[in-house]
């Protein structure tokens, strides 16, 4: 019952764990072993002997890294003098790419007027003739290079609508002596071929090629208005209507049964204008396309077309002249009063 005599509640004895014999014997050798070892002593000497070697004794000198040094250094410079030598052929380069570009624009600058504007070289007729181009065009100075294509194919698709009208006029020909009564159908498309030739130049190609030269929001807004009309004409000359000078579908399955080969003939150019419709529609999205892309609008093209009117000065004398007139009109019924 010894084990119940103490009392629970008492205090604890302070015992301190490291007082014990066994952990203050193995505690003191290694305090002493690790005194007596010099890690800095020679191995002959011994690893755990007592004597050690003083740090005056010892022969000390700073680490040595000349060669490396001057190593570096020199690598250092000669990569400079590399980049250096890089830097000058590349500016070499560009000095002799941009004299190349400007004997190039030089070369076709060579047509300019006295004044230093641009001859106009559009449509390129010989110089013999009285009559002078009445346009100036070059994609590849005027146009930037990511509108220069579909530019391009706006202007091929001139040349086909060009072409189209004039085999429709050799096909309606061939109706018109096929069928004398369709002898208006071929009046009809020569006055289409030299009407609609240089219209369709200057209504709905020269505003795009305008547009994507000068990112011209009225340009792109007039090239719409205009060129949807254009693609309905496109439409309307592949049904092929008689009596409306167009060698259509229509005209064209008429004579199948007068004669064949007319027939075939009006056939082929039934298909050049439907193909001209086909293209129309393709290429007026893709232009309006690039069109969302460079940030044009309705406000920018009302803004254009403001300042255009307000500062061409065909306007500004005819408004001048008016004014004055009715000033002066003004001014002479006064005085008969």
């Amino acid at each position: 019952m010894s084990g119940f005599d103490s009392n629970p509640f008492a205090d604890p004895v302070d015992v301190n764990p490291f007082q014990d014999a066994s952990i203050t014997q193995a505690t003191s050798g290694a305090t002493e072993s690790v005194g007596e070892y010099n890690p800095f002593s020679s191995p002959e000497m011994g690893a755990l002997s007592g004597t050690t070697i003083p740090i005056s004794s010892a022969a000390s000198q700073p680490a040595v890294l000349q060669t490396s040094v001057e190593q570096s250094a020199q690598a250092s410079a000669a990569a400079g003098q590399a980049n250096l030598i890089r830097q000058q052929e590349e500016l070499e380069r560009k000095a002799a790419e941009l004299e190349r570009k400007e004997q190039e624009l030089q070369s076709r600058g060579g047509g300019r007027t006295s004044t230093g504007e641009k001859e106009n070289n559009w449509p390129p007729l010989p110089r013999i003739l009285p009559v002078k181009p009445c346009f100036y065009q070059d994609f590849e100075e005027e146009i930037p290079e990511e509108y220069r294509r579909i530019c391009k194919r706006m202007y091929y698709l001139w040349m086909f609508h060009t072409a189209t009208l004039f085999l429709n006029i050799l096909a309606c020909l061939a109706y018109f002596t096929a069928s004398a009564p369709h002898g208006v159908d071929f009046g009809l498309s020569i006055l289409w071929f030299i009407l609609f030739t240089p219209v369709s130049f200057i209504c709905w190609y020269r505003p795009v090629y305008k547009a994507f030269r000068s990112d011209s929001s009225f340009s792109f807004f007039f090239f719409f208005f205009v060129f949807f009309f254009q693609v309905t004409v496109y439409v309307i000359q592949s049904v092929g209507i008689p009596s409306w000078g167009n060698s259509g579908w229509i005209a064209a399955i008429s004579m199948i049964g007068t004669n064949l080969a007319v027939a075939v003939v009006m056939m082929v150019v039934a298909g050049f204008f439907t193909v001209n419709a086909i293209l129309a529609v393709i290429l007026l999205k893709m232009v309006h396309s690039k069109y969302r892309r460079t940030g044009a609008s309705f406000t920018k093209a009302q803004q254009e077309f403001s300042s255009g009117v307000l500062s061409n000065r065909t306007v500004q004398t005819a408004t001048a002249n008016a004014v004055s007139s009715a000033a002066q009109g003004a001014f002479s019924r006064n005085q008969g009063i």
